[in-house]
C-alpha cells in the first residue's frame, strides 16, 4: 500500500513475522532472525525501481539480450546501532552493495540526535542510498542521518524501517519530502518517552539482548 511517498508492505509473511517480533517473550535469537528475514522482504520493495540495462549473454542454447543492473552499486546506510539489525538481510539480497555507517544516539532528555560516527563510500552522488533503522519514532535520528548523507553527496535516498509512528512519518516527510519511506507497519502513536505504541519496545535492546 503506497500513498504520499510512504509504502507499507502489505504481505502476509511480513505481518506474521512482525507479530512474533512484537511479543515481549520472543527470544533475542528469534527476534534477530525474524528481523533479518523481514529486511530481505523490505529490500525487495525498496529496490523495485532500480535502473536496468541490457547485456548480451550466452545461455546453454543461444545468445540473448538480458537485463542487468545499470550504474554503480547500492549503498546501505544503517543508523547505529539498531540499523545493523536490518543490514544483514539487505546484504543477503544485494551482497555487492557498499555500506555507510551513521552513528547517532538519542539524548534522553531532549530526544535530539547527536552524531558520534560517520563513514561512507565515495561517489555517493552516483549511488542509490537506502537508510536503515528499525524504528521511525520521533524521526530525529532519521532526519539527521539523511541530512548528513546528503552533505556527503547522496541524491537518491530512501528510508527503510520496520515500524513507524504517524508523528515520525509526518516529520520525515516534511524535512525530506524527496525521500520515500518503506515500512512494514505504521502504528498508533508515540508515548511521552518517544516510543512507538503498541510497538515492540527498544529495537536495539531486543536485537542485542541489552537493556
Amino acid at each position: 500500500m503506497s500513498s504520499d511517498g510512504v509504502t507499507v508492505i502489505a504481505h502476509p509473511l511480513v505481518a506474521h513475522k512482525l507479530t512474533i517480533m512484537r511479543r515481549k517473550d520472543t527470544s533475542t535469537k528469534s527476534f534477530r532472525q525474524l528481523l533479518r528475514e523481514i529486511a530481505l522482504l523490505l529490500a525487495y520493495e525498496a529496490t523495485r525501481d532500480l535502473e536496468l540495462t541490457s547485456i548480451e549473454i550466452e545461455t546453454p542454447l543461444t545468445t540473448m539480450q538480458a537485463p542487468t543492473l545499470a550504474g554503480k552499486k547500492l549503498v546501505f546506510a544503517p543508523i547505529l546501532r539498531a540499523g545493523m539489525g536490518l543490514l544483514e538481510g539487505m546484504l543477503d539480497l544485494v551482497p555487492s552493495a557498499r555500506v555507510a555507517h551513521v552513528g547517532l544516539y538519542r539524548d534522553p532528555a531532549t530526544l535530539t540526535a547527536i552524531e558520534y560516527y560517520f563513514k561512507a563510500p565515495e561517489d555517493m552522488e552516483d549511488r542509490m542510498v537506502i537508510v536503515l533503522d528499525p524504528m521511525l519514532a520521533t524521526a530525529n535520528s532519521a532526519t539527521a542521518a539523511i541530512e548528513r548523507l546528503k552533505q556527503a553527496g547522496a541524491k537518491d535516498v530512501r528510508f527503510v524501517c520496520l515500524l513507524a509512528a504517524p508523528e515520525g512519518v509526518a516529520r520525515l516527510r516534511a524535512a525530506h519530502p524527496d525521500v520515500p519511506i518503506i515500512t512494514a507497519a505504521i502504528d498508533d502513536h508515540l508515548n511521552d518517552h518517544g516510543y512507538i505504541v503498541p510497538g515492540l519496545g527498544d529495537a536495539g535492546d531486543r536485537i542485542y539482548g541489552t537493556k
